[in-house]
């Protein structure tokens, strides 16, 4: 298995082949009968790749997603100890249409137990998180606010939760480059009122 994807063996094909054929099947390529199949994937695909890269700073990146429209920071979490299930990342937006602005949401390496306090610990302080599945978010535009300054002096932030095991796990971040980021979606959306 490569990738999530298990490996097949390639179908008998009489000749190796050439750049662009997509399948091979009792002789003969097949290319021509799988493009109908691929169009609604690629049609359904499209809004999910039509986002504007605003800039990428230290570890940070900005995006504009024109068609909804909104635009965040984000940042994946630096690699950890243990089994990952999850791709972890903290990610900080604004939806200028719904009145929002520097809402923080964290997408978790693990599922968590919800039962358990999830906490991110940043620049000296501890803030108790809104969570469930294997996403937590800041429970008040409060605790967004005080999250996102904490971002733009702090060097490191790190986020406690247990999973449903019991077992404790931490995703952490850098925040080099994030207040450049969180300026730059900022600035993105600020002709989408």
């Amino acid at each position: 298995m490569r990738h999530g994807v298990a490996h097949r063996p390639a179908l008998a094909c009489r000749a190796p082949l050439p750049p662009g054929a997509l399948l091979c099947h009792d002789g003969m390529m097949k290319r021509a009968r799988l493009l109908p199949l691929l169009v609604p994937v690629l049609l359904v695909a499209t809004p999910a790749l039509a986002r504007d890269s605003l800039g990428m700073f230290g570890t940070w990146g900005a995006f504009r997603d024109a068609a909804v429209p909104r635009c965040y920071a984000i940042a994946m979490a630096e690699p950890g100890r243990g089994p990952h299930r999850f791709t972890a990342y903290a990610d900080v937006g604004t939806w200028p249409k719904r009145a929002l602005r520097g809402q923080v949401h964290f997408r978790l390496s693990r599922r968590i137990d919800a039962n358990r306090p999830v906490v991110l610990s940043i620049g000296g302080q501890k803030i108790r998180l809104s969570a469930g599945g294997n996403d937590a978010w800041a429970p008040s535009p409060r605790e967004d606010a005080a999250i996102t300054a904490a971002m733009r002096s702090a060097s490191t932030m790190t986020i406690y939760a247990h999973e449903a095991s019991g077992k404790v796990f931490y995703d952490s971040y850098m925040l080099s480059g994030a207040a450049t980021a969180m300026d730059a979606a900022m600035l993105g959306c600020a002709g989408d009122r």
